[in-house]
C-alpha cells in the first residue's frame, strides 16, 4: 500500500484518486494524497502542541488539538484526539470497506480544516510536517491547497451531524427533541460521541494504525509522548 500515492500529479495538484474504504453517507474518502497531508498535518500539529506542554510543565488549559474544530468534542483529550485520528486513518486506509461512524465523520472534518488553516496561515509549519514521513509530497503549499483540502470534506454527503449533537445540548430538552425530529437527527449514531468523552485509554494496536501516516520513529516517539499527557492529564485531574 505504500506505492498506493505515487500516481501522477497534475499540474502539482492532487492526481487521480484509487480506491476508496471508508464510507461517509452514499460516498467514500479517496485515499489520495490530500488525505494524506490533511491526517497528517493534523496529527503533528496537535502532537507538537503535547509535547510543548510537556516540555515546558504549562499550566495550559488542555482543550487544544485538531478536534476543537468540532464543538462537542473540544474537551476530549489531546493524547486520545490523536488516538481517535489513527484509528480513523487505519480505516481509511484498509482494505476492507468501513462505514464510518459519527466520530470517523467529525475526525475527517477536523483534519480537513485544521490543515487547510495551516495552509493558508503558517506553511512553513506545514512543509516541515511534510517534508520527511511515508510519503513524498511534492505540491506547493498554499490558499489553492487549503481549498482543496476543504473540498475533501465539503464533498461529502453527510448531514454534518456531528456539529448539530452541541447545539441541541445546549437546548431544553422539549426543544432540542423538536429539532432533532426536524433535521431527522440519528440519535443512534450519535451515542459513539458520547462514547468517546467517557475514554481516557489509549486502544491497542496504536503502531499498525498509524501505518502509512508517520514513519516508524515518529510512531514510536508519538506513542511515547502520547502515554506521557494520557499519565499527565490524568494527574491534574486528582
Amino acid at each position: 500500500m505504500q506505492d498506493f500515492f505515487k500516481f501522477p500529479l497534475a499540474n502539482g495538484r492532487a492526481g487521480r484518486d484509487h480506491a476508496d474504504m471508508i464510507t461517509i453517507a452514499n460516498d467514500t474518502l479517496p485515499q489520495n494524497i490530500l488525505s494524506y497531508i490533511a491526517f497528517r498535518t493534523a496529527f503533528l500539529d496537535t502532537m507538537e502542541r503535547i509535547s510543548w506542554t510537556l516540555q515546558f510543565e504549562t499550566r495550559e488549559d488542555d482543550r487544544f488539538g485538531f478536534l476543537t474544530e468540532v464543538p462537542f468534542l473540544r474537551s476530549v483529550p489531546p493524547h486520545l484526539q490523536l488516538d481517535l485520528l489513527a484509528t480513523t486513518w487505519w480505516k481509511h486506509m484498509s482494505s476492507e470497506k468501513y462505514t464510518a461512524t459519527l466520530v470517523d465523520e467529525a475526525i475527517v472534518y477536523a483534519v480537513c480544516e485544521t490543515s487547510a488553516r495551516i495552509a493558508e496561515e503558517d506553511p512553513a509549519v506545514m512543509q516541515r510536517f511534510l517534508q520527511r514521513g511515508p510519503m513524498a509530497v511534492d505540491m506547493m503549499l498554499d490558499h489553492h491547497l487549503a481549498a482543496e483540502l476543504r473540498a475533501l470534506h465539503l464533498k461529502l454527503s453527510n448531514e454534518g451531524d456531528f456539529l448539530l449533537i452541541g447545539q441541541f445540548s445546549d437546548l431544553p430538552p422539549e426543544e432540542a427533541l423538536r429539532l432533532k425530529e426536524k433535521f431527522a437527527f440519528d440519535t443512534t449514531r450519535a451515542e459513539a460521541m458520547f462514547d468517546v468523552l467517557g475514554r481516557w485509554h489509549i486502544a491497542a494496536n496504536f503502531t499498525s494504525r498509524a501505518e502509512f501516516l508517520l514513519d516508524q520513529a515518529e510512531i514510536q516517539r508519538s506513542f511515547e509522548v502520547m502515554q506521557q499527557k494520557m499519565t499527565g492529564c490524568w494527574q491534574k485531574s486528582q
